[in-house]
């Protein structure tokens, strides 16, 4: 324990014993300063500063920065972070300075293990609720799919989160189509975050440091979403030291590289992923040799300080997908990412980020016949400005405010045709729209029993012309056509998006939170598949499509046990939804030029209860979740104009999930998943004309896939540790018992009966063993 000079700014909180009179009269100094990890340079996001003795504290923002003001006296400190050895400081608190702290990682021996915490993301006193923080380091152990580590198979193991299907790495939120998710990555918005039509999401585990998910009740800094935000953050590059680190795996190879530019000054980092499917492929019989089968991602990142206030972050993301079989079909997709970050720090209590972002997400098919090559492509691009202020006001407030700005372009599709004569290309319009918002979020410490996060956003969505624009009757024909000019503003939609939170702690070890939030969103996914494809059609809001609104409420109950080993988590939710869009029967959505012919609108509602059950410490750890809940659509011309399921209605969804340290050498893991079939639409019937069969559809999402279940179950064997090279094997067994679980149902003819018709179930995986190697060094 070492003592030092202290000054500080930052969130304050009651003290729960007084201060004398003298040092309550004495003057307030502040302690401003960032945290990172010892040797590496790493900033570490959500470390605790505590008082000893005070409920006082405060925690290192999403750049490692922290702030806390107190009156002149005496403490001690407590630092501590997930996988790092809390740290103790003594400190006389006589004049303001600044404190830059190093934490130690922690080691894994089998003392240190029994005692090893997990973050949720959940604080007692904090009235955020309805948020996770996702282990990176849990990650890592999870069993999944052909052995790739996997942020987005993760987060499906959470209460108020279900996975888009088999296999999938799309994911549902308290009822919230896929589109309605906010992925960010280092800010920037990732359109698709999929590969291999969604078997692995495009985040490479090396490479990230941090993942926090708000269930709907996000504070106000975050929009243009319904349901939730996945906010991601890369790893920075270690500033001290060169490091290599990677792993080889059944159908997939990693490579993470970091290290010192100009040492405590800079440093870089490259990630690579790459599948080699194809390498096989070409050892299989001629037909499939010049078959392609892959996808890739890169990761980079460079940043450096250029001085005590300020420092500059430049991140990038580049991933692709490529399907396609010579001569005959292919497609290819992808992202591109790029984020100029400049932090800096005004005074000990202004923190100002400063934030250029742009993000890329497009399609291109392509098909082959003998005489003609047709190709399609389409794509959603943004450029995004944003300026974000951090205010730690004083003792009880610390006050975020900010100004965002982004512009958007959008190409539904664009057909070439490329022949004999040469190549013809006609394209659907290409759609532009500037989407604006002003928003201020406020921590209140009240006492020592009540907290409240109160904001509000102010966003304004402008359509821009180029382009032509729709004026429709009451059976979604057009019937008048109005052109707009460049940069024309053609409608602007103003929506004010008030959020609150506010938490009371009923003792030392419980506390009861509530929520309300408002939410918008205007760029909307246009699908009529059961899960999402790289295809689906991405549209902005126009004078016909509205923004869809989302009014969540949200109350929850929140317990630590057994001297904090143990948590349990209870939060119940209502959800409306306006403007929400489905598609008429037989719609044709990708190839109508006047897209909103071919949809509805209407409203939403979804609702349930989550639980949580986790145990945090000891050789066992892991968790149990559990989600009821009800999500249902009411749109004139559906359903007779009756409220109908949902695609993503699920009502019982469980996941166990348990890692066991058996010893030194050997980790062991397992999760079980059951969760209720979807809803479908099936036919109810069928007719004949001029010997050609006919299904009849009647109720929409009337039907239930069967009930999906498995077990996944992993161990990892530490093979060599040690301080310059470390090494060890994973082993996993996705649907370790077998289960045919239904991928698609799909109808026919019985072909000994034509009377009779057949459901044909259709199943991807049983029993996937995998085996991959990782090694740093």
């Amino acid at each position: 324990m070492t003592a030092i000079p202290f000054n500080g700014i930052g969130q304050d909180t009651t003290k729960t014993r007084q201060v004398n009179k003298s040092h309550s009269q004495a003057g307030r100094y502040s302690l401003h300063g960032t945290i990172k990890i010892k040797g590496t340079g790493e900033i570490i996001i959500g470390a605790t500063v505590s008082v000893t003795g005070y409920s006082m504290g405060a925690t290192s923002n999403e750049y490692g920065f922290y702030s806390l003001t107190l009156p002149q006296n005496d403490y001690t400190l407590e630092i501590s972070a997930v996988g790092m050895k809390t740290q103790q400081v003594t400190v006389s608190l006589n004049r303001d300075v600044k404190l830059d702290i190093l934490l130690e990682e922690e080691a894994t021996t089998m003392e240190e293990v029994t005692v090893k915490g997990t973050s949720t993301g959940r604080s007692l006193k904090n009235p955020q609720m309805s948020v996770e923080k996702i282990n990176v380091h849990e990650v890592r152990t999870i069993p999944v799919i052909f052995g790739e580590r996997d942020i987005l198979k993760t987060i499906q193991l959470l209460p108020g989160i279900k996975s888009a299907g088999e296999g999938n790495s799309g994911f549902y939120t308290r009822g919230g189509s896929a589109d309605q998710n906010l992925i960010l990555l280092d800010e920037a918005p990732v359109y698709n975050a999929t590969h291999l039509l969604g078997f692995f999401s495009t985040f490479n585990s090396d490479a990230i440091k941090n993942v926090t998910l708000y269930k709907g009740t996000m504070p106000a800094q975050y929009g243009g979403r319904l349901s939730s935000v996945l906010d991601i953050k890369m790893n920075d590059g270690n500033n001290q030291d060169f490091a290599v680190s990677g792993g080889i795996g059944l159908i997939a190879s990693r490579l993470n590289v970091e290290g010192p530019i100009q040492k405590d000054k800079s440093s870089f980092l490259v990630s690579a992923r790459r599948t080699y499917a194809d390498v096989f492929l070409k050892l299989s019989d001629s037909s499939l040799k010049k078959t392609k089968l892959y996808f890739y991602d890169l990761n980079t990142k460079m940043n450096f300080i250029l001085g005590e206030r300020d420092k500059v972050f430049l991140s990038g993301y580049f991933g692709r997908d490529v399907l396609s079989q010579d001569k005959v079909a292919g497609i290819n997709w992808g992202n591109a990412t790029g984020t100029l970050r400049w932090n800096h720090i005004f005074n000990k209590k202004l923190f100002s980020n400063t934030s250029l972002i742009y993000s890329n997400y497009d399609y291109k098919i392509n098909v082959h016949t003998e005489s003609t090559d047709y190709g399609i492509l389409s794509r959603i691009r943004d450029w995004n400005l944003k300026e974000e202020l951090q205010l730690y006001a004083n003792a009880n407030n610390t006050i975020i405010f900010g100004i965002n700005s982004i512009y958007h372009t959008i190409k539904p599709g664009e057909i070439s045709v490329t022949g004999n004569t040469g190549t013809v290309t006609q394209g659907l319009q290409d759609r532009y729209s500037l989407d604006n918002a002003i928003y201020v979020n406020d921590s209140w410490r009240i006492n020592n029993k009540w907290n409240l996060t109160y904001g509000l956003r102010v966003s304004a969505f402008t359509i821009l012309g180029k382009g032509d624009y729709y004026t429709l009757d009451s059976s979604g024909r057009v019937i008048d056509t109005t052109h707009y000019g460049p940069g024309e503003v053609v409608k602007t939609y103003l929506n004010v998006e008030p959020r609150v939170a506010v938490s009371y702690q009923l003792n030392a070890l419980s506390s009861l939170k509530a929520s309300y939030t408002r939410n918008t969103q205007n760029l909307h996914l246009i699908s009529n598949s059961v899960s999402s494809s790289p295809t689906d059609k991405w549209v902005a809001s126009t004078n016909i499509i509205k923004p869809e609104i989302a009014d969540q409420v949200a109350i929850g109950y929140y317990r630590d046990l057994k001297d904090r080993k143990f948590e349990i988590n209870i939060e119940t939710y209502y959800k409306t939804t306006q403007n929400q869009i489905d598609y008429r029967d037989g719609a044709e959505v990708f190839t109508n030029e006047a897209i909103e012919t071919q949809l509805l609108y209407g409203k939403g509602r979804a609702y349930g209860i989550e639980f949580l059950f986790r145990k945090k410490t000891g050789r066992l750890t892991g968790w149990i979740s559990y989600t009821l809940s009800k999500t249902e659509r009411k749109i004139d011309g559906i359903n007779n104009n009756q409220w109908y399921n949902a695609r993503q209605d699920r009502t019982h969804d469980i996941a166990i999930v348990g890692m066991y340290q058996l010893n030194e050498k050997w980790t062991l893991s397992a999760d079980w998943i059951f969760y209720t079939g979807d809803a479908v639409t099936y036919p109810s019937g069928k007719y004949r004309v001029d010997n050609e069969v006919y299904f009849y559809y009647s109720e929409r999402n009337g039907y239930r896939m069967p009930n999906y279940h498995r077990l996944d179950i992993g161990a990892t064997k530490q093979l060599k540790r040690g301080k310059r090279f470390s090494s060890e094997l994973n082993f996993s067994v996705y649907n370790a018992y077998g289960r045919a679980n239904a991928y698609q149902i799909s109808f026919r003819e019985s072909e000994t009966d034509p009377d009779k018709t057949e459901a044909v179930r259709t199943s991807l995986f049983t029993f996937v063993p995998s085996i991959s190697y990782n090694f740093k060094f």
